[in-house]
């Protein structure tokens, strides 16, 4: 019967939670390209003053103590939290700008390529010693103690949910039942090594002589986090060595100690969420849902772009269309989703996407592709093979960042 009247449901705590937009709405002045030297270099600005993510959070700090902080409970048709006016690129934020904030703090969180450094401390990668699922996923780090930062990252993700805004693309675990799939985790990881070592429960036939000849004094008590960091399981453990008929209880302190090791951290994202989304939604969801209203879909195929996208002054059975998604076909994965933030400012899908013919409509091997974030349009040049019309969307994606073209930078 529930399951039947979940939707509504939800439809309507949302409904019931909903707060009246803000009169002004907070104009950010942002800086990319120093957010973009700070993640090349993370050790050159080691409080992170830099990232876009400590941007934003600053950005939208009350100026005095009588000022309201945000609580993005605005009705769903207000998709735009803040206005951004990024420094020395000519944009008017209609919304492209204001995703692209989202993608770049998204990237900052958690870098979707392994070999990124680490822009910003609240979390670490996974040691990928668990099973295929759990590969390259990222946990709370239990280093950072600045609670109101890590409760504003749940805060935004709360939005998303609200908003439907799918362009937030960093590893989500489901605060909701965050605890959970951590635990499912760090099960996964810890236990892994004690099966290397057959102290798990279906290897009791082995008996005191067997786990003498196996460990000797070398297994202590002792454990390593997710951020690679050793610890005691008990005072001194490092110098007391695991006898036979205390296996069990070493099994049991590890992985108390695993499970709560970002217990602090965990419930300041869950407390910066629930300031957004009533605990009643969320008891109404899985995980997994959870992760999908914030993150989108990170697969991003061309079938499921073909579906979001809208031609105008253009058929479908244009030869420039099909050039189009021929080049999309030779596209990987990260490839489309860099096409994607191109275009919408998000990195996942949904996502829809207009696609024009550029202005000057005559044919032109030299000519890059345009796009407006704002509306999520693509204005297309006539190439005059789908090759060139490949390294031009290639070119563009990877290259053509910067929003430098509704207005002169140096205007205000």
């Amino acid at each position: 019967m529930l399951s039947k009247r979940r939707s509504p449901l939800i439809t309507q705590c949302l409904k019931d939670s909903e707060t009246s937009k803000p009169n002004v709405m907070p104009r950010l002045y942002i800086n990319r390209r120093l957010a973009m030297e700070h993640r090349d270099n993370p050790s050159l600005d080691p409080a992170c003053k830099n990232a876009v993510f400590n941007q934003v959070y600053e950005g939208l700090k009350p100026s005095d103590k009588y000022e309201k902080t945000l609580d993005y409970r605005w009705p769903a048709r207000y998709d735009q939290w803040w206005e951004c006016k990024f420094i020395a690129e000519g944009i008017i934020d209609q919304g492209g700008g204001f995703r692209d904030s989202l993608a770049d703090m998204s990237e900052e969180l958690c870098p979707s390529s392994a070999e990124c450094p680490l822009p910003l401390p609240f979390f670490s990668r996974t040691s990928n010693e668990g099973a295929l699922e759990a590969r390259d996923y990222y946990v709370p780090t239990r280093r950072v103690k600045s609670f109101r930062s890590t409760s504003g990252s749940g805060s935004s993700w709360g939005g998303a949910q609200r908003k439907r805004l799918s362009g937030v693309g960093f590893a989500w675990s489901g605060v909701e039942a965050a605890h959970r799939r951590n635990c499912q985790l760090d099960q996964r990881l810890s236990s892994r090594g004690l099966r290397s070592g057959e102290l798990a429960g279906g290897h009791r036939e082995h008996g005191p002589g067997d786990f003498e000849f196996r460990f000797g004094e070398e297994l202590v008590y002792t454990t390593l986090l997710s951020d690679g960091q050793m610890v005691e399981l008990i005072p001194g453990g490092s110098n007391v060595a695991v006898r036979y008929e205390d296996r069990c209880e070493f099994i049991r302190l590890v992985q108390k100690v695993r499970l709560e090791e970002s217990k602090q951290q965990i419930a300041a994202m869950q407390a910066g969420l629930l300031k957004v989304v009533p605990q009643a939604v969320l008891d109404l969801l899985t995980w997994q849902e959870v992760e999908k209203k914030v993150c989108g879909d990170p697969e991003i195929s061309v079938e499921a772009l073909k579906r979001l996208t809208r031609y105008e002054d253009l058929e479908q059975s244009d030869l420039r269309v099909q050039y189009l998604w021929e080049a999309l076909n030779n596209f990987t994965n990260a490839d489309r989703s860099r096409f994607l933030r191109f275009v919408t400012g998000r990195s996942r899908l949904p996502a829809p996407i207009y696609v024009f013919p550029d202005k000057q409509g005559s044919e032109t091997s030299d000519a890059l592709p345009q796009s407006s974030t704002c509306s999520s349009t693509l204005y297309l040049p006539n190439y005059p093979s789908a090759k060139i019309c490949e390294e031009k969307l290639r070119y563009a994606a990877y290259n053509c960042v910067a929003i430098d073209t509704d207005m002169s930078p140096w205007e205000e």
